[in-house]
């Protein structure tokens, strides 16, 4: 398994020059059975990064375009009647598929965005009082413009509360930009790639990951975090039970992705910010980052 991590690791790196860190975060969510929210402007390699995963760990692809217009049958699917058998026959949509890319989440109406709530969190779609599973695996990657573009609602607390993660890409170094600039196009390569992973493997992964072991200091390290994040007064909330078992989670992925079968407390202080941010707030920081960096900088680890 550790031959396959390195090499599925190198080969999104082949395609999302000088993302090293954002690429392991990715992954390691996805080992962590958690969902992605990518934060950043356009043109700064979400849907390529998207791709890339989907193509790397042998998944199902499906990409939602969400707009102003889109509606939740758009999403879910809907019972079309069957003049041949004189009765309705469910179609799927888009959302059953193992690797789900969520475009410009926050460009569709909170009515529509609220149709991925259930799917994320219990894994299944309830439509028209029936209740159907969704493959598995199944991961979720969104993207999501800036707040301050036009045309967009943010997310609402509950929803970001499914994503175990937000990363923001960020623009590549320069070395990285001209090897962009001088190489083959993205687009090009992605069916080149060789899938590293199937199914299986994956869901052998993943069930490794969960299993790596947590001492019982670095649940107290754990606890002393979600403990700040409540007390303080500069939070104006502070990390709910499902936000310290999501750090946990992460945190796993981490070790196990550094092949080690028990956590460290780097392992938290690395995933930290991508689970934490988008979960807490600061009277005078709509982001949670700078929270974030005071949990590192005041919690100490032991």
């Amino acid at each position: 398994m550790r031959s396959r991590l390195e090499a599925s690791l190198a080969a999104i790196n082949q395609v999302l020059l000088g993302k090293d860190q954002q690429v392991r975060l990715a992954v390691t969510c996805l080992l962590a059975r958690g969902h992605l929210l990518l934060e950043d402007l356009p043109g700064m390699g979400k849907t390529t990064l998207s791709h890339t995963l989907a193509r790397v760990m042998g998944l199902g692809f499906q990409r939602i375009q969400f707009t102003a217009d889109l509606l939740p049958g758009d999403i879910l699917g809907t019972s079309v009647f069957d003049r041949q058998s004189s009765s309705f026959v469910f179609h799927q949509g888009p959302i059953f598929a193992e690797l789900i890319l969520a475009d410009e989440i926050n460009r569709a109406t909170p009515k529509t965005q609220s149709a991925l709530l259930e799917a994320m969190e219990e894994a299944q779609v309830t439509i028209e009082g029936a209740t159907r599973p969704l493959p598995e695996p199944f991961f979720v990657i969104a993207t999501q413009n800036p707040v301050s573009q036009g045309g967009t609602f943010p997310l609402p607390e509950s929803q970001l509360d499914r994503f175990l993660m937000r990363v923001s890409l960020g623009y590549p170094a320069r070395a990285a930009e001209k090897a962009l600039l001088l190489g083959d196009s993205r687009r090009a390569m992605l069916p080149r790639l060789e899938p590293v992973f199937d199914r299986a493997a994956l869901a052998a992964a993943q069930a490794e990951a969960s299993a790596v072991r947590v001492s019982e200091a670095l649940a107290d390290y754990i606890l002393r975090l979600a403990d700040a994040t409540r007390t303080q007064p500069r939070f104006a909330c502070g990390l709910s039970p499902r936000g310290t078992l999501a750090l946990l989670a992460a945190a796993k992925a981490w070790a196990y992705l550094a092949h080690r079968d028990y956590v460290i407390p780097e392992d938290v202080q690395a995933v930290l910010p991508a689970v934490v941010s988008h979960r807490v707030r600061e009277r005078s920081d709509s982001t949670g980052g700078l929270l974030a960096n005071w949990l590192l900088s005041e919690v100490p680890a032991l």
